[in-house]
């Protein structure tokens, strides 16, 4: 690298939703690009970690919400999630996608049309997927991603960055670039 520099900025994103809609597929997929249909269910979800839960959501600058579309209980959650997202949001312009999760199990129990009324209803981008296949996973993340980083409001002055160059001395906000 020359004597260029790239700024690293770290953002909140927040993944919620039901137990076994695919919030960790989905992160594992983005992330890694890998699948294991043999994964667990997490723990943050569940009832005894729930005095946590504001912790969570202190300065998410982005919110994905994730349903199952094979499975309409997961769908019928969702306001359930939403509330949390208001009552606990600090950052009340904080950018919220809906991602209807597992769109390659044929057994579908939630159209795309009931999902994105449900989107628009709370304002949010929306979008359908499949941690298994691919589908829709790196688009959606980016989306958000876009969105958080052209929402103004969404960024303190002091907000976590700093500088990668050559110059060992440099300090944040006096990159050479």
């Amino acid at each position: 690298m020359d004597d260029e520099c790239v700024a690293i900025t770290t953002l909140k994103i927040l993944i919620i939703g039901e137990s076994g809609v695919g919030k960790s597929s989905l992160m594992l997929r983005f992330v890694d690009d890998t699948f294991d249909p043999e994964i667990a269910a997490t723990i943050a979800g569940q009832e005894r970690f729930r005095t946590l839960t504001p912790s969570y959501y202190r300065g998410a600058q982005g919110v994905i919400c994730v349903y199952d579309v094979s499975n309409r209980q997961t769908f019928e959650r969702l306001g359930h999630w939403m509330n949390e997202v208001d009552t606990y949001s600090t950052k009340t312009d904080a950018v919220k996608m809906l991602i209807g999760n597992k769109i390659d199990i044929s057994s579908r129990e939630v159209t795309r049309e009931e999902g994105l009324e449900f989107a628009k209803k709370y304002r949010m981008l929306f979008i359908e997927a499949s941690a298994k296949t691919r589908e829709g996973v790196q688009c959606a993340f980016e989306e958000l991603i876009e969105k958080v980083l052209q929402t103004p409001g969404l960024w303190d002055s002091d907000r976590s960055a700093f500088a990668l160059g050559t110059n060992a001395n440099q300090t944040v906000g006096n990159c050479t670039c």
